[in-house]
Parts: structure tokens; sequence; C-alpha cells
């Protein structure tokens, strides 16, 4: 059984990660949409490995499963990207990504489907983002819990989460 997630992440935003060495200080925004593509191929090794289906340790989610979520975040923040550029202070609906793994049964998903959803998908926001410019960085947002982003600090923490996930699959 995996341990739902409840930690904030957000704080990777003001220090670097101590497990992936993921720096978001260090991060242009002008460069995220080159660093989802450049993670792509990552990507499909990833899922493409025999071992794609197989949980290193029971409370730890398998390559495939961790594809998965990192399809479904493409989708889910290229929507909230989408609102922060057309509405004016959008509140992102809470998004319980362990609820989403249980009901869309990640374990189960054909490797295969996933490494081309996942790449269509990336592909996607990969673009969006470079369509962002000038004052445009600067839009806020607020997640439902009341964290505060900037398009520029959206694009920086949502880069650690796919980055991130490729260092809990080695890839």
């Amino acid at each position: 059984m995996i341990t739902p997630d409840t930690k904030d992440w957000t704080w990777v935003l003001d220090e670097p990660c101590s497990q992936c060495g993921y720096d978001a200080a260090a991060v242009d925004p002008a460069t995220v949409g080159e660093r989802v593509r450049a993670a792509l191929p990552r990507w499909q090794e990833a899922l493409s490995r025999p071992d794609a289906l197989t949980r290193a340790r029971e409370d730890v989610w398998s390559p495939l499963e961790y594809g998965c979520h990192v399809r479904d975040v493409f989708t889910i923040f290229d929507g909230r990207l989408q609102q922060m550029l057309t509405l004016d202070g959008p509140e992102f609906a809470n998004w319980d990504q362990d609820v989403t793994a249980v009901e869309q049964r990640y374990g189960e998903q054909d490797p295969a489907a996933v490494a081309v959803e996942l790449a269509a998908a990336g592909s996607t926001i990969a673009a969006r983002f470079d369509g962002v410019s000038g004052l445009q960085w600067d839009r806020p947002a607020t997640r439902s819990d009341g964290a505060r982003f900037t398009t520029a600090s959206f694009s920086r923490y949502f880069l650690h989460d796919i980055e991130h996930h490729l260092h809990d699959v080695g890839a």
C-alpha cells in the first residue's frame, strides 16, 4: 500500500531538493519547455524497461505508475497554465494524485500506451510554456490550499515534479 503524499512540495521554490538535486532558483522559466522536451526520451526509456511494472518496494510506485502520474501532471498543469494566461487570479481546484492513481488503475495501464500519451501531453505543455513571454510570467494564481504562484514560480514548481520523478525511476 502506498502512503499518500501529503507533503507541501512548494518548499522546492525556496531551497534545492536534497533527494534529486533540483534547484528552482537556477531555472530560467523560459527554458522549461526545452527541459520538458529533454525529459521525454528519458521517460520513454523508463517506460520501455522490463521492470516498468515492478515496484522496487511495496510502498513506492513503479516506473509505470510514475509515468502515469507525470502524464497526468502534464495535462493538469497545462490546464492550470492556460487558466493563468487567460483568467485574472484563478484558483486551482484540489487534485488528489493518490486518489487518481487508484481510480485510474495506474499499475494496470499499458506502458507503451502511457509512453505515447506522456509524450503527447509533454509536448503540448512544453509548447505552451514556450509561448509565455514578458509580463505573462508575472500572472498570479492560487492553489486550493492557499499557495500562491506566478507563472514563473509555477513553471519551476511544475518542472521539479517532472525531473524529480525521473530521479525516482532511475532514468
